[in-house]
């Protein structure tokens, strides 16, 4: 492999090594991305993609090895410097602060200043016409705290666009977003290549990367496989790459609606302002789908039944009886469970280790014993988890914020489990995982409404609705403006009903 530095790189990666504690998690990593390029990254969770990245961003630093910029030997030893450099960073997880505005945000360390003052009136302006490129009119004076996960997403976006970045890296930037709304994100990059901006896409969605990326380099277990044009291969060549077998099939055979018992009815539940006499059934072992555009309500209605916002109206009932849900404690002594599309903020504890994450909520009806806490009992059940959930983990003892993002929502999953819930809401399940583990969390999914555990998904992902539900409610605007069933389950009707075009199919 030609290792020489090229006129036409923009970025020329050279030998790139890097251990944690003699754990070697990436190997002699070579290759070069070219100027206004849109190169393509990808590999399962743990493959090193985000090592590589944080490498170039100044946050980690290579074993051995050598960036180049421009032909020019790079030192990166901090974040600061990268973003000197011109590197922005658009991240998987949210880098943001809840206690400050939009623009506090999208300006945070890079304020405009007139004399000794802030210029805040020219930094809501431009972070105002930012968020217009991205066509999210998100007022840029609300609190960070109050957004939605894809207007949180949009903001990162945002932030890292105002800098007028040279090189500029995406990582899972579309997880949260509708396929009109990943459009409008594609049709920026592109102005952005023509000015000769050169881009790094990290996804797990490998019809965006043969969308929107000219080249694409797989990592596999800290080696790159390769690179490639994308012209030149298709989808299933790109995962057996990725994973290094035929992967043929994502999902399992689609369980046929369940005649069972209703387990849940709700009627005209209602926030003001926010959702409008919501109406929907859920039967035993069934597998329900809920799907519409962003800022629909589908979140805010889960929120809702978990006790997470007040309902002004509306009835809630479980195996015929009505219940009343007020709090998440109520809902958990109902047998609920929710597995919240924001997995870092209001679902693991990054800090914590597996049996603590996965013991958070069971912690004082399982494992507290007289005042104490049965530390054998919580580890064997951990230890339990880690393998019916194929978990990869060195230890029990790490922190989850080491682990891979598909291992992070196993551990989310299992704490769940641990409660033995009846009904189990499921947001967003495979944000940013890989292919594999998303097949695995598809798997469990199919398994617990095999088992009689009726499930509730919500997903922007049009594959896992049609892919897995017996029934899809679509909501529009805090409604529901249709229920699909069988063969009605198309892309088509979906969008018909999330856009308004056809209701009440």
């Amino acid at each position: 492999m030609d290792t020489n530095p090229k006129p036409q790189d923009m970025i020329n990666l050279v030998g790139i090594v890097k251990e944690f504690s003699s754990v070697r998690v990436l190997s002699d990593v070579t290759f070069g991305i070219r100027s206004g390029e849109i190169m393509g990254l990808i590999g399962e969770n743990g493959a090193g993609k985000s090592t590589l990245i944080k490498i170039l961003c100044g946050i980690y630093q290579a074993t051995s090895g050598e960036v180049f910029l421009e032909g020019r030997s790079a030192s990166i030893p901090d974040y600061i410097t990268a973003k000197h450099l011109g590197i922005g960073i658009v991240p998987q997880e949210f880098n943001l602060i809840n206690s400050l505005t939009v623009y506090e945000n999208i300006f945070l360390g890079n304020e405009i200043h007139k004399g000794s003052f802030l210029d805040k009136k020219t930094m809501k302006e431009m972070a105002a016409h930012q968020l217009a490129q991205l066509k999210m009119p998100v007022d840029v004076n609300r609190l960070v705290s109050e957004l939605s996960v894809a207007e949180k997403q949009m903001v990162e976006i945002s932030k890292a666009m105002i800098l007028d970045a040279r090189i500029l890296i995406l990582d899972e930037p579309t997880t949260t977003l509708t396929g009109h709304e990943v459009e409008t994100l594609f049709e920026l990059m592109r102005k952005l290549k023509a000015k000769g901006v050169t881009m790094i896409y990290i996804s797990h969605k490998l019809q965006e990367i043969k969308a929107i990326c000219d080249r694409v380099a797989t990592l596999r277990d800290g080696i790159l496989i390769g690179v490639d044009d994308v012209s030149e291969v298709d989808e299933e060549d790109l995962a057996r790459k990725m994973v290094g077998r035929d992967f043929s099939q994502v999902f399992p055979p689609k369980l046929v609606r369940t005649t069972g018992e209703e387990m849940l009815s709700v009627e005209n539940l209602s926030i003001e302002g926010l959702l409008h006499d919501i109406s929907f059934s859920l039967r035993k072992g069934e597998i329900l789908g809920f799907a519409g555009l962003v800022g629909a309500g589908r979140t805010e209605t889960m929120e809702a039944l978990m006790g997470l916002r007040k309902i002004d109206r509306g009835t809630i009932q479980k195996d015929g009886k009505a219940i009343s849900i007020r709090h998440p404690k109520d809902a958990v002594r109902n047998k609920l469970g929710y597995i919240s599309e924001d997995r870092q903020g209001k679902g693991i504890v990054q800090r914590f280790d597996i049996p603590k994450n996965i013991s958070l909520i069971s912690l004082r009806k399982k494992y507290l014993h007289r005042g104490f806490i049965d530390k054998a009992k919580e580890a064997s059940e951990a230890k339990r988890y880690v393998k019916e959930f194929n978990i990869v983990a060195a230890s029990l003892d790490n922190a989850l914020q080491f682990f891979s993002g598909g291992n992070q929502q196993k551990v989310y999953l299992a704490r769940w489990m641990d409660t033995n819930p009846e009904i189990l809401i499921l947001d967003e399940p495979t944000r940013g995982i890989d292919i594999n583990a998303k097949s695995e969390i598809y798997e469990f999914v199919h398994h617990l409404a095999s088992s009689g555990i009726g499930c509730i998904l919500v997903s922007s992902e049009m594959e896992e609705i049609i892919g897995l539900c017996s029934r899809v409610y679509v909501l529009r605007e805090g409604r529901v403006t249709g229920c699909l069933e069988g063969d009605e389950i198309t892309e088509e009707n979906i969008m018909f009903n999330a856009t308004g075009i056809k209701e009440g199919i």
